[in-house]
Formats: structure tokens, C-alpha cells, sequence
């Protein structure tokens, strides 16, 4: 898998480099500002990005636009964004065209080698990786929202495991409960926010993930 990686962090960047070598990644380049992950992207169509969201020169969301700029002459480009912190408007653009693998971690809850790889795996695929404080903090922004507040509180559950990735069969797991009943919960998330069903785990969590987005 051919990887293009962004992080103007030396140690950090080259630690990634490691690490996904030892899985064996193949990293085309391994860049520390905009300009160069801009020529990058363009000309070497990696199978995915992993994008810290500021970087030089602009420090401020450089990444993220050079990876948007990328997904928009090449849809569906798969990007793992990495960050300090929760930027709503960062997820939000990236959630924006609904298509391609897309993830959002937060670079101290990666917790170990086989999470992170993991999910640069899904995204690459064309699934998501979201971190809860991602789903949270979105959810959090759409709380006084009418179709949201129709939700019932063990459906505000499952819809934040559901925009995390998780298949049904993991979510009911997760919560201990029957498969039947979360397939349930789902389709009444989905009819009460006005989404199309899906069966499809990724498209259901784009959908649930773009609902959040609008406002």
C-alpha cells in the first residue's frame, strides 16, 4: 500500500515512517509543509494520505487544504487526517463531498502500533476512522438540533458507534445487546433524520457523519 505522509514534526514524522514501513507500507514521500505535500499528492497518486492539519508555511489548517485541493482532482482520494485537537471545521470540510475513505484521529489517543494501523487500513479501503471525540464534539454541535433531539438517548448511543465505523454486529457487542435490536435502532435513526437505509457499513456512516455536518 503506497502511502503519502505529512507531519512537520521531525521525530514524529519519522517515527511514522517506522512504523508504517514495518508493516509494510510503502512510503513514496514523507514531507514536513504544504508545497511539498501538494506536488506530492499530484504526482504520485498514493492509495492514501496521512495529513497533519498545520504545517509550514501558513501553520494553520496547510495540511487539510492540500489534501482537500487533492480529493477534488482526484475524488475519492483516501485521508487520514491527524491532529492535536478537535477542529469541527477541519472534520466538517473533509466530511463535506460524502465519498472516498476518510479519518479523523487525534494524535495523543493513539494509544498503540496495531490501532493506528488499523485504521490508516480502513480509510485506505475506502471505510472511516473517527475518533470518539470527533463523533462527540460533532453530536455535541447539533444537540439542540430538532431531528437529533427526536433521537432517544440509547439511539444517540448507537448512532455514535455507528459514526465510528462500527458494523452492527460490533455494536451490539459493544452494548450487550441482540444484533436484532440494534438493526432496530438503526433503521429508527435513519427514518427519524431522514437518511437513506443502508446496508452498507461505510455509505451508512458518511451518511450519518454528513447529517452531523449540515447547520
Amino acid at each position: 500500500m503506497r502511502v503519502v505522509l505529512a507531519e512537520d514534526l521531525f521525530l514524529l514524522r519519522d517515527g511514522l515512517v517506522r512504523m508504517l514501513e514495518a508493516y509494510d507500507f510503502e512510503i513514496l514521500a514523507a514531507v514536513e509543509s504544504g508545497p511539498e505535500l501538494s506536488r506530492a499528492l499530484t504526482e504520485l497518486e498514493p492509495d492514501v494520505a496521512i495529513v497533519d492539519v498545520r504545517l509550514p508555511p501558513s501553520h494553520t489548517d496547510e495540511g487539510l487544504q492540500c489534501a482537500l485541493a487533492a480529493r477534488r482532482a482526484r475524488p475519492g482520494l483516501p485521508v487520514l487526517v491527524l491532529s492535536q485537537h478537535v477542529e469541527q471545521l477541519y472534520a466538517r470540510e473533509l466530511l463535506a463531498d460524502g465519498t472516498g475513505g476518510v479519518g479523523y484521529l487525534l494524535k495523543d489517543r493513539v494509544f498503540d502500533a496495531e490501532q493506528f494501523i488499523d485504521a490508516v487500513r480502513r480509510v485506505a479501503a475506502g471505510g472511516t476512522a473517527m475518533d470518539p471525540q470527533v463523533i462527540q464534539q460533532l453530536l455535541a454541535r447539533r444537540a439542540q438540533d430538532k431531528p437529533l433531539g427526536g433521537l432517544t438517548p440509547r439511539e444517540l448511543e448507537v448512532m455514535e458507534l455507528m459514526a465510528q465505523g462500527r458494523s452492527n454486529a460490533a455494536i451490539a457487542e459493544r452494548l450487550v445487546v441482540t444484533e436484532r435490536a440494534i438493526a432496530k435502532h438503526t433503521s429508527n435513526i435513519f427514518v427519524k433524520l431522514g437518511l437513506p437505509v443502508s446496508d452498507d457499513d461505510n455509505r451508512r456512516v458518511l451518511a450519518v457523519l454528513a447529517h452531523l455536518d449540515r447547520g
